[in-house]
């Protein structure tokens, strides 16, 4: 695992993803030996640069001990780089982990219950990431909102993780890299 400051280097292919049609953005796999020197099988946070441009991201788990990242339009567009071609990325685990941004259906239930709001805001960033993160996983509407009343339920009673959720997907099939059309 890479230690704060210890670079991480490689080079990747840029990808379009199947879905959705007419996405701006694209995506690449960090290669194996890459992936294994991060901290974590499940997200993982990294700065660094991309095709020389600086960035700071969130590597999303691929469900087989890798990683896969989303390229927003704007950073390949900087970096100089189109779709097909391999970019060389230079990467380190993040020096403070991004706060995650709390879906509305979440923050809605949240607000509604005010010992599970309480709970949520003691918690760490991680810990946050984890329950937004189980609650992406849902495939089904019904499931997510059964998910949201369970979690509202759980903070409440003082809870302050997910049990038995696997994050890397290895597991539980709950992560994948998206399909790519070329």
């Amino acid at each position: 695992m890479a230690e704060r400051g210890a670079s991480i280097e490689f080079e990747a292919r840029l990808r379009r993803p199947a879905q959705p049609k007419g996405a701006t953005w694209s995506f690449l796999v960090l290669p194996a030996a890459a992936s294994a020197r991060l901290p974590s099988r499940g997200l993982a946070s990294v700065e660094g640069t991309f095709g020389g441009v600086v960035f700071a991201a969130t590597l999303e788990p691929d469900g087989r001990g890798c990683h896969w990242l989303k390229v927003p339009r704007a950073l390949r567009e900087a970096a100089g780089v189109a779709v097909g071609d391999t970019v060389a990325l230079s990467i380190v685990p993040a020096a403070k982990e991004p706060e995650p941004r709390l879906p509305p259906d979440l923050r809605a239930a949240l607000a509604a219950t005010p010992a599970a709001k309480a709970q949520w805001d003691s918690l760490t960033t991680i810990a946050r990431r984890d329950f937004i993160q189980w609650l992406g996983s849902a495939k089904k509407a019904e499931t997510r909102e059964r998910r949201i009343a369970t979690a509202c339920d759980m903070l409440a009673q003082g809870k302050r993780r997910i049990c038995c959720f696997d994050r890397s997907g290895m597991y539980g099939g709950n992560a994948s890299v998206p399909a790519a059309v070329d």
